[in-house]
């Protein structure tokens, strides 16, 4: 299996190189009667889009989306969906001078060693490019979990650096604030600090790596397979297939290690949980609290520092990478992030009704927190 689709019964496969003439997925299994239209894509893609602020790559591209099956009459018909998207803003050339030298850090080597080829424009189908849709397909992943549950999917950067938010420790996040800056920083007033930061690092060259946040809101309890299709599981492999993240945390995650059982567990009360230490998942399966997930991204390693590599002819080189890339690729990985928390939860939901959709609702049901 070449492991281009993910989900069970809400299955997404993308298809698409950086560099190549269309990104696009195809998304089966969807419900039918849901309302969208090319229109409905537009905000989450620009969340994610370079070249929207002077902090990203600045590749600008439309994104705008194509529906070209599984939609009529502005509703899903329950048979396959195929969005496309036309790359109008790749520059090829960019990549001429490292097309026979592996970049330290980054797939090309790996990529040579499995397919005996590569596409060395952009990365190809290791770029960050393939991400837009994930985050489209999620858009109507999101709109039914919101109509159906009153799920909402959130996220924001919680580290960028050494930078973290100056808040209490169990502060709500205002995401208003959130939406306002382009770091989807929860803090107004830091954001002239991470401006600063970003451009030093740009003029250096070089890169940092960063820290994103998830939390989704309304999951009902009874999610997830308690064995190999545990929710928590699937949540980390999906946040782990985004580009450059190299540890996932559910609920508290490693600060678990410090903690003692009698901190750590999520005591009941009839009126609600008194914590959320699990991240809303017990044994794999919901609990009814927020679901919550966390992601390491790591500095990119399309810098301009030159560095020490090899190329085709076994030749020690020195290599620096030219083109359009991100001081920092967590910036815009928070709606990326939340696209997948989206379809997992989307998936879990369909696969729950498949097998329990005859079940009662079990008594006594607790609040998600107690008041």
């Amino acid at each position: 299996m070449s492991s281009n689709t993910f989900g069970k019964l809400f299955a997404v496969t993308t298809f698409g190189e950086s560099h190549g003439p269309a990104i696009g997925c195809v998304i089966d299994g969807c419900p039918p009667g849901i309302a969208i239209a090319p229109e409905d894509f537009a905000h989450d893609l620009a969340r994610r889009a370079t070249g929207k602020s002077r902090y990203t790559s600045q590749r600008r591209e439309a994104d705008e989306v194509e529906i070209l099956s599984g939609v009529y009459e502005g509703r899903t018909t329950g048979t396959p969906i195929a969005l496309v998207i036309r790359n109008t803003d790749a520059r090829s050339k960019d990549y001429a001078g490292i097309a026979d030298t592996f970049r330290p850090g980054h797939a090309d080597y790996t990529y040579w060693q499995k397919y005996g080829i590569r596409d060395p424009r952009g990365g190809g189908r290791a770029s960050a490019r393939e991400t837009t849709m994930r985050v489209a397909a999620a858009v109507i992943a999101k709109k039914w979990l919101k109509d159906r549950f009153g799920i909402e999917v959130h996220g924001w950067l919680a580290q960028l650096g050494g930078i973290r938010p100056d808040l209490p420790a169990e502060a709500a996040i205002d995401f208003a604030v959130v939406e306002s800056n382009p770091f989807f920083w929860p803090v107004a007033a830091q954001v002239p600090e991470l401006e600063h930061y970003i451009n030093a690092l740009r003029k250096a060259g070089d890169s940092v790596g960063a820290r994103v946040n998830v939390v989704a809101t309304g999951v009902p309890p009874g999610w997830g397979e308690p064995v190999y299709g545990k929710l928590d599981a699937e949540l980390a492999s999906a946040l782990m297939s985004i580009n450059a993240v190299k540890g996932v945390e559910i609920g508290a995650g490693f600060a678990s290690v410090a903690q003692n059982g009698s901190e750590h567990r999520d005591e009941m009360r009839l009126d609600g949980f008194t914590s959320n230490h699990a991240g809303g998942i017990l044994g794999g399966i919901s609990s009814g609290q927020e679901v919550t997930a966390s992601i390491a991204l790591k500095p990119a390693s399309s810098i301009l520092i030159p560095g020490r590599s090899v190329n085709l002819a076994g030749e020690e080189v020195e290599v620096r990478t030219r083109g359009r890339h991100d001081p920092c690729v967590g910036i815009r990985a928070t709606p990326i992030a939340e696209a997948m928390v989206a379809l997992v939860l989307m998936d879990q939901a369909l696969r729950h009704r498949a097998q329990c959709g005859d079940v009662a609702e079990a008594r006594p049901r607790l609040p998600a927190s107690a008041r």
